[in-house]
């Protein structure tokens, strides 16, 4: 198959193109500056021109707080993005799209099943979801994976930045109540690449997927500290004193059995996989 990936320098499009290299399909990685997926003709032609078959949409507006006052360009990449590609592939096109605990108010008490009513709570959660119904309503077959806390050895995110500021300081408050399962970017492109060989032709279905365990910011960034030997004490705090533009949920934590079960997954500790990407930031 000709394999389109979109948004293939953000993090798990990275990860993607390190861990493709022994696959028999042909990929073609393309960031926002050579893919705009926000023009509908654009992606037509690609699409046409390329003959591609089969998408994995890592293309994302993810800056959260951001999105709060730039709520149309979240919408154009979220959502109208995700529809200018369904259009384009048709009938008989393929497609993994890549969206977010976010789509979910954090009000739950269990881990999230994907049949588990969206109701998202900034705008960022709200233009993803309205790309997850873009594609639902589509004609193309292929899954939505929901992911949560997604971090990699690429790109900025919160273990390279607690990574930075272990060295710079002796201190550091992080919030403590906000629930979730950290995910390795790395697993989820192997578990993307893996679903490439599944036949889930005339099917549409939603999966969640994030490494086994769960945690706080808090407890996330302490591990951080001393897998990666840094002597940076961290202090917990309450959402309600570290202020941000855009709410967050308080509970993210997501079901994962039904990728487990469908595809016969192996889930990886998130402390197992923060180790194995610490190690990659400092060789």
């Amino acid at each position: 198959m000709n394999i389109l990936v979109t948004g293939a320098s953000g993090q798990l499009g990275t990860e993607i193109q390190h861990q493709s290299k022994k696959s028999s399909h042909t990929f073609f990685f393309e960031n926002s500056k050579e893919l705009d997926i926000t023009i509908q003709e654009d992606v037509k032609s690609y699409i046409k021109n390329h003959k591609i078959d089969f998408v994995i949409n890592c293309a994302a507006y993810t800056a959260v707080d951001k999105a709060e006052e730039e709520l149309e360009r979240a919408n154009l990449v979220n959502a109208q993005g995700v529809e200018n590609l369904v259009l384009a592939l048709g009938n008989s096109g393929k497609m993994i799209h890549i969206s977010t605990d976010y789509v979910f108010d954090g009000n739950a008490k269990m881990p999230l099943k994907e049949t588990d009513t969206t109701d998202p709570i900034n705008a960022y959660g709200i233009s993803k979801s309205i790309g997850e119904k873009f594609f639902i309503a589509s004609n193309v077959s292929g899954i939505i994976i929901r992911t949560s806390w997604l971090y990699s050895s690429f790109g900025s995110n919160f273990v390279k930045t607690m990574m930075r500021l272990g060295k710079e300081k002796s201190e550091l408050q992080v919030v403590s109540d906000q629930i979730g399962s950290p995910t390795y970017a790395r697993d989820l492109a192997n578990v993307c690449l893996k679903l490439v060989e599944c036949d889930f032709s005339d099917k549409k279905r939603v999966y969640h997927y994030s490494n086994s365990g769960v945690t706080s910011w808090f407890e996330f960034a302490k591990e951080i500290m001393t897998i990666a030997n840094l002597d940076c004490e961290v202090l917990p705090i309450k959402s309600e004193d570290y202020k941000t533009l855009a709410k967050r949920p308080c509970f993210s934590v997501m079901d994962t059995t039904r990728i487990k079960e469908d595809f016969n997954l192996n889930i990886p500790f998130w402390k197992d996989s923060l180790r194995e990407c610490i190690n990659n930031c400092q060789n």
